[in-house]
């Protein structure tokens, strides 16, 4: 059994600052990617920030310069730290992770259970 542990989100004025977290835990080999996606009702499901085992990041243009994606692998955890938060903001965010379990020779994606993010203007 795996599990993903969201925290972190919240209220906040705009121009604020918020950490997610995302711990996961159980039976587990190895982990890949990890990652952050929003989404918005009505709207398709946003990918926000990644980063590889290797460490290397990418983010959607729309929070380049203000969201920064960072892992511990020693707790199995990836963060989310967003500063200078726009109304736009405004979303359920959910982490992902791409991982292995023990005697499994692929990998798959588990999903946290979302934690809501709201940028008041």
């Amino acid at each position: 059994q795996v599990q993903l542990a969201e925290s972190g989100g919240g209220l906040v004025q705009a121009g604020g600052s918020l950490r997610l977290s995302c711990a996961a835990s159980g039976n587990i080999f190895s982990i890949n990617d990890m990652g952050w996606y929003r989404q918005v009702p009505g709207k398709q499901r946003e990918l926000v920030a990644t980063i590889t085992d290797g460490s290397s990041t990418d983010y959607v243009d729309s929070v380049k310069g203000r969201f920064t994606i960072s892992r511990d692998n020693a707790k199995k955890t990836v963060y989310l730290q967003m500063n200078s938060l726009k109304p736009e903001d405004t979303a359920l965010y959910y982490c992902y992770v791409d991982l292995q379990r023990p005697g499994w020779g692929y990998r798959n994606r588990y999903w946290g259970q979302g934690t809501q993010v709201t940028v008041s203007s």
